[in-house]
């Protein structure tokens, strides 16, 4: 089991774990920054829940460890949650990423891995925590839209911001055209931050970001 502090490690590689359950378009933003010698941090493995998931095939073509464990073979989340963490830590990572997980996590399992589990959610939180976060910007009249990544808590999508990249919304955008804007912006922040953490630059302070040693907005740092 991993006994990281909730700031990332200062000296040798930061170990990820990625967690998906679809394409994995965020994955791969990741296992191409970590193929460059110079990213402070390596993906250790990439987990499943779901077999299919076509995000394995991108680990696998990058030579990273992959694992599919079905929440479909547990009667329960407790127990689904407490078997995914027990996997996990078999890679003594120092960092959890979300990339698509479509899951519910239990409190048991955030608070194992708190101030050490990054996700990202397509809204300039705290707008739009949840679902259909594109369509809603859209019927809210909204001019920007974005992505956020933040800590991972109890609260769902609602863990301190660490940083927001915002898009323009145009005339005549759809769900689909902004999220395709929404997630160039994903790609790029989304490793940014797993890297300021994994030079020990990044962590948890109570309900707030803190980055090199300053506490961020609570709405996170935005993208210049």
């Amino acid at each position: 089991m991993s006994t990281q502090s909730t700031s990332g490690p200062s000296s040798a590689k930061c170990r990820a774990v990625v967690l998906i359950s679809g394409s994995g378009t965020n994955l791969q933003a990741f296992l191409d920054a970590a193929a460059r010698e110079d990213c402070d941090y390596t993906v250790a493995a990439v987990i499943s829940n779901k077999a299919d998931a076509y995000g394995l095939t991108r680990a696998q073509n990058a030579g990273v460890a992959t694992e599919v464990l079905s929440h479909r073979d547990f009667s329960d989340r407790d127990s689904f949650d407490q078997a995914m963490a027990k996997l996990i830590d078999t890679y003594q990572p120092d960092l959890i990423i979300l990339a698509g997980f479509m899951r519910i996590l239990t409190p048991d399992f955030v608070r194992h891995y708190s101030g050490r589990m990054l996700n990202i959610h397509p809204s300039l939180l705290p707008k739009y925590q949840g679902l259909h976060t594109h369509q809603r910007a859209l019927d809210a009249g909204d001019s920007e839209h974005g992505a956020t990544v933040h800590f991972v808590t109890e609260e769902l999508d609602g863990g301190p911001p660490v940083l927001q990249a915002a898009v323009p919304i145009e005339a005549g955008d759809t769900a689909e055209t902004l999220a395709q804007r929404v997630q160039v912006q994903e790609h790029e922040i989304y490793p940014l931050v797993a890297t300021w953490f994994a030079q020990g630059r990044l962590k948890m302070a109570g309900d707030r970001a803190e980055l090199d040693g300053e506490l961020l907005p609570r709405s996170g740092k935005r993208l210049d």
